[in-house]
């Protein structure tokens, strides 16, 4: 009888609350096996390629599984999936505290990545489900500040376990995630399940090998994976045009309006999502910092963003998405160009541009989740959420195969902003001022696309409350 008592509104704040301390777990354990991978590499005597699995198994299962728990929310209880989904996310941590061969280290990381998926299905589902349009916007600056708090403390953390215990240690950390699932126990107990029906697994296999392969294709360069994607593709688009009840509805692509959605945001999270990938590299390779002093200098930028993510909901739901969209290009802008012109000197002024790109980035995904929700109708919302947190995490991976390959290249005699004088920041000063332009180029796309009518939309909103 209590929970009939709890109103909607503070049902969904609560199950918020909770979600930010397991989105907090989830990118802490994404993120921070990076820092030892050097350490396994030597103790189970390793090459790069080879270590680099323990990322990669992670990062393709992660990918796919999150389309997948979209799609297991027509079908079953947010509730049973995400009790299962966090009960295979410790088994896979547990597997991997006692691995004492590399082999079983990976089977360790896949089986978290099954069930750690479930996660950001959740932090896009929950919002829909639980917030009206008008008030999502703050549910997912919510999701946000545990994203923030998790890629910071993530890095710092590993670097304090390692130096005082071993690289095993961080297995045990996704075990906390367990302490937020008595409260979803309760209050998800009413979540209704899905329709009864059969599962297209076909179409689920085929689209879950070709992610497999476009992913490979993307982190390792590989040609042949890059015509199994497109094989595979072409398989699954057949499949889904002639299966009775096919894995996803071709009719969720022939919605112009999220077909639009997915693209510009498959560009600008590539866009917004290259600073934490350029700014270890900036300072180990041109000021020659250590991974925990790298730590420190980033850290600032995940504070500020954890304390401001709600305000920028604030604004969507306030004003509407596009205000919050170019609000957050401006952001990327200042920080792009900030980087560009600080790049190779000091480490201070770094970390304050840095500040301008992350809080950006953040805000930027806030406004496309929320854009991209108000464009499905209730039945499309599972895998379309799905849909689109599986492109954001495919979209991260392309941009840091492509910006690895330019790192790779020659620095370039010249820079196109005239500040920097160290040469050998010359690339990643280039690198700032291009995004800075491909985010203006992107916002244009946008204002003509959703700009005019969702701001006439939030006008309505305003009146109507």
């Amino acid at each position: 009888m209590k929970n009939l008592a709890v109103t909607p509104t503070a049902k969904g704040n609560i199950l918020m609350r909770a979600l930010v301390f397991i989105l907090v777990i989830s990118s802490m354990n994404a993120n921070m096996f990076n820092i030892v991978l050097p350490t396994i590499s030597k103790q189970f005597e390793l090459s790069p390629s080879q270590v680099s699995w323990v990322i990669t198994s992670y990062m393709i299962v992660y990918a796919v599984g999150a389309v997948t728990f979209g799609k297991l929310t027509e079908k079953y209880r947010l509730t049973d999936l995400l009790t299962y989904g966090l009960l295979l996310f410790v088994l896979g941590s547990l597997a991997g505290v006692a691995a004492t061969e590399y082999w079983m280290i990976i089977v360790g990381r896949v089986v978290q990545a099954g069930g750690a998926s479930v996660i950001p299905a959740m932090a896009m589902i929950i919002p829909v489900r639980y917030f009206s349009p008008e008030k999502r916007g703050r549910a997912l600056g919510t999701s946000a500040i545990g994203i923030a708090l998790g890629t910071a403390l993530g890095p710092i953390i590993a670097g304090m376990v390692i130096s005082v215990w071993s690289w095993r240690i961080l297995f045990l950390i996704p075990l906390l995630s367990l302490l937020a699932l008595p409260v979803y126990r309760k209050y998800l107990q009413d979540d209704e399940s899905g329709k009864a029906g059969r599962m297209d697994w076909l179409g689920g296999l085929l689209l879950a090998g070709a992610v497999t392969a476009i992913l490979l294709a993307l982190t390792n360069g590989s040609f042949p994976s890059a015509l199994a994607a497109v094989l595979m593709l072409i398989l699954f688009i057949l499949r889904i045009r002639s299966a009775a009840a096919p894995f996803i509805q071709p009719a969720i692509f022939r919605n112009k309006q999220y077909s639009v959605t997915l693209m510009i945001t498959f560009c600008i999270t590539g866009i917004s999502f290259s600073s934490p990938y350029l700014i270890p590299q900036l300072l180990a390779l041109v000021n020659g910092l250590s991974p925990a002093y790298i730590g420190i200098v980033m850290l600032p930028a995940a504070i500020v963003t954890s304390v401001l993510g709600r305000k920028g909901g604030k604004l969507a739901d306030e004003h509407g998405n596009p205000r919050l969209v170019y609000t957050a290009a401006l952001l990327l802008c200042i920080g792009f160009l900030c980087l560009s012109s600080v790049a190779g000197g000091s480490a201070v002024l770094v970390s304050l541009s840095l500040i301008f790109c992350v809080l950006g980035q953040s805000f930027m995904q806030i406004a496309m989740s929320n854009t991209a929700s108000r464009t499905l109708t209730p039945e499309q919302t599972g895998v379309g959420m799905g849909l689109f947190s599986m492109l954001t995490f495919i979209s991260a991976a392309a941009s840091t195969a492509v910006l690895g390959k330019v790192l790779d290249s020659d620095s370039p005699a010249a820079a196109f902003n005239p500040i920097p004088g160290n040469q050998a920041a010359f690339v990643f000063s280039n690198i700032f001022v291009v995004l800075a332009v491909l985010v203006i180029v992107l916002s244009i796309v946008y204002y003509v696309q959703f700009g005019r009518k969702d701001g006439r939309a939030s006008e309505t909103i305003s009146r109507g409350l």
